[in-house]
């Protein structure tokens, strides 16, 4: 019989900025999440339909129609139970719907991963 590998939780990483984008996907994958890496928010709402992820990561400013606090209404809309969390170096201008968690930039890597498996 082979090993059953672990199940591996999938986490949507939103960032218009390649180097943080990657930063925060390796960090994802060292905990063992599957990342989908996406650099626009129109991409992303693709991504969450049809991959229905445990995790959204995404910056408040986006290149696009949609900002990251737009996306994050979208996906607690469609799955309540989504843990998502937005980053920005600035506090949003937008009200950030129920549950959600606000992570200041730069985003230090222990308090990322404390709260994407919070």
């Amino acid at each position: 019989m082979g090993q059953s590998k672990p199940f591996r939780r999938t986490a949507v990483v939103v960032e218009d900025d390649d180097i943080q984008r990657e930063m925060i996907a390796m960090l994802l994958e060292e905990s063992n999440f599957r990342v989908i890496q996406c650099e626009d928010a129109e991409t992303a709402s693709l991504a969450l339909k049809a991959c229905h992820p445990a995790l959204l990561i995404t910056d408040v400013n986006l290149t696009g129609k949609m900002n990251g606090v737009e996306l994050a209404h979208l996906a607690r809309t469609n799955d309540p139970v989504m843990r998502v969390v937005v980053i920005s170096g600035q506090n949003p201008a937008a009200v950030l719907p129920d549950g959600v968690t606000f992570l200041p930039k730069p985003v230090y890597p222990v308090t990322l991963i404390r709260e994407a498996t919070h």
